[in-house]
């Protein structure tokens, strides 16, 4: 429906591309670093997620953990960056791009301190992005919960499930994972951080079921006072709020509205539409269909 003759400018890169770039650009940094300046351990030292560095006040861990992976095992990386991708051009559109990139640092950091509570003791070093990831499957799963996925078990065998399932059994997984070996002391064989993927999936469940309809304000942000039902006035409004409507016979003032329509669902989500944009998109929508 986009149309560059329309007189409205496109938007720039996708808030997913950002992200995606960042974990690839730290992943490159930490093979720089481990394979050419022999300085992998200073690195993770100050990037990755320790119990002894959070202590030591190095909060900053808490989000760039998230830009390492292991550097034995490219499927760590592979993985995670595949997982992002598909799961999040399907909610970047739903959520809008500054609230994506809120929820996927919220998950990383909670995910994070989830980990460095089990291990706060202990030791081990926490990398990689899994706890968005698992972040984002928990929000997908429950917008979309039987809606028919596929995707290439050990990228080989095709495998097709409903998203609901899927989460449930990852869930499942973590929580067995954590229950038998993190709170035993004891390292997962696979080598999966259980609690930062739980840690992740709350984060996805609280956001669904508690922020994503919500308008949070704070109270001193409020600039408006109620007075009692008895001491208000009828007011009459002389200035009442401009309308307008789009002629959808106009093919050019058209695309210009679809377009500044389609970047407001980019940036805000599609439920910070108005009714009368809604309208507009069903009546393009319409149009094309006639063609």
């Amino acid at each position: 429906m986009r149309d560059d003759h329309g007189g409205y400018r496109a938007p720039g890169t996708s808030m997913l591309t950002w992200i995606i770039v960042a974990i690839i650009a730290g992943f490159i940094l930490q093979n720089i670093f481990l394979r050419w300046f022999n300085a992998g351990s200073l690195f993770h030292y100050n990037l990755a997620l320790t119990a002894e560095g959070f202590q030591a006040g190095k909060v900053w861990t808490l989000l760039t953990y998230s830009l390492l992976h292991s550097t034995s095992n490219l499927l760590h990386i592979i993985g995670n960056l595949l997982a992002i991708y598909f799961l999040g051009r399907e909610l970047i559109g739903l959520l809008g791009e500054r609230r994506f990139l809120g929820f996927c640092l919220t998950a990383v950091a909670v995910g994070g301190l989830a980990w460095t509570a089990v291990h706060w003791n202990g030791g081990g070093i926490l990398l990689g992005a899994s706890a968005a990831t698992c972040g984002l499957l928990a929000v997908f799963a429950c917008f979309f919960p039987n809606r028919q996925i596929t995707f290439l078990l050990f990228f080989i065998l095709p495998v097709t499930v409903k998203p609901k399932y899927l989460a449930w059994a990852v869930l499942g997984l973590d929580a067995c994972g954590f229950v038998f070996y993190e709170i035993m002391g004891a390292v997962s064989p696979f080598g999966i951080a259980h609690s930062a993927h739980l840690g992740g999936m709350l984060t996805g469940w609280i956001y669904h079921r508690y922020i994503h309809d919500s308008h949070w304000s704070l109270p001193w942000q409020r600039t408006e006072m109620t007075l009692p039902r008895w001491a208000r006035k009828a007011k009459v409004s002389t200035n009442p709020a401009p309308r307008y409507t789009v002629n959808l016979e106009n093919a050019a003032d058209l695309r210009a509205e679809v377009d500044r329509i389609l970047d407001k669902i980019n940036s805000e989500g599609f439920g910070a539409l108005t009714a009368e944009e809604k309208r507009v998109l069903d009546g393009a929508r319409d149009q094309l269909s006639r063609r």
